[in-house]
């Protein structure tokens, strides 16, 4: 995702310093002009805007604090921009820190996938100030088809993570459908036809139930992210005295296919182990 992004930026002209733990993945941007950054904070020097796109709260953790951090190297009246899929518990601890700096935060997460992030087709999903917004819009522009601000710090976090709940929920409930199709003895390319074009038939069901037919697992979403954002969104709903009962269910499905090593297979695997 993060690399699809980075380009998207290099193309529309801006002046960019990339950063990965991984050296490899970060050579590969020399061509598009941009500078390689030895360490989230040499990234952050004398940029206007800083984003981050990781896997996790300690991912993002390591990324933004201590003497290497981003935060530590940005100047003041710098945007900071969270687009990792992370609890708001963190985004909220995240902004304290900013704030301190003389920065702002906005928390961005996106929907989309890969090729969206390639091709400048995500949807941001924003919480913080209008001001800082606006500051970092030109950049989001180009890297999405919309910008859609929720209000204030924490709020683009939280809804994403209803709406990888709900789609989680979704996913295991097609890969057990599917199951049953097979076990019951049903037409699979009938049923699955019926399915993709019925009331069940969102756009998620209908592109993972082509990908769980042809046993396609290769990664679009990863199996381990769809996990850890269900248990985001469980320990999130706890807080406000609501238990997910249905992302539970999801989430032992999830796990029962991370136990059998499909972590790192497209979520499409979790039909896998239920097979």
């Amino acid at each position: 995702m993060g690399a699809g992004m980075a380009r998207r930026l290099a193309g529309a002209g801006f002046p960019l310093t990339v950063y990965n733990r991984n050296p490899e993945r970060v050579a590969a941007f020399a061509q598009f002009g941009a500078r390689a950054a030895a360490t989230p904070r040499d990234a952050a020097q004398e940029a206007d805007i800083i984003m981050s796109m990781v896997a996790d709260d300690p991912a993002s953790r390591s990324i933004w604090l201590g003497d290497q951090g981003a935060l530590a190297g940005a100047k003041a009246g710098a945007v900071l921009v969270e687009s990792s899929t992370v609890s708001p518990a963190w985004v909220q601890e995240l902004a304290a820190a900013a704030a301190a700096r003389g920065c702002a935060l906005l928390d961005a997460p996106v929907t989309g996938s890969k090729s969206h992030a390639a091709s400048g087709e995500l949807n941001f999903l924003v919480g913080g100030a209008a001001d800082a917004l606006e500051k970092a819009r030109p950049a989001l522009a180009v890297m999405s088809r919309s910008i859609v601000h929720l209000g204030p710090t924490g709020n683009g976090a939280m809804f994403k993570l209803i709406n990888n709940f709900i789609c989680g929920v979704q996913v295991a409930a097609l890969a057990q459908g599917l199951v049953l199709v097979d076990k019951s003895g049903l037409n699979r390319e009938q049923a699955v036809e019926l399915l993709k074009n019925g009331a069940p038939g969102s756009p998620l069901v209908k592109t993972l139930a082509d990908r769980m037919t042809a046993s396609d697992f290769t990664p679009n979403f990863l199996l381990k992210l769809m996990a850890k954002d269900l248990g985001y969104a469980i320990t999130e709903a706890k807080r406000h005295s609501i238990d997910l009962t249905t992302a539970g269910s999801a989430l032992a499905v999830f796990a029962r296919a991370m136990s059998l090593g499909h972590g790192d297979k497209d979520m499409a695997a979790v039909i896998e182990p239920l097979r």
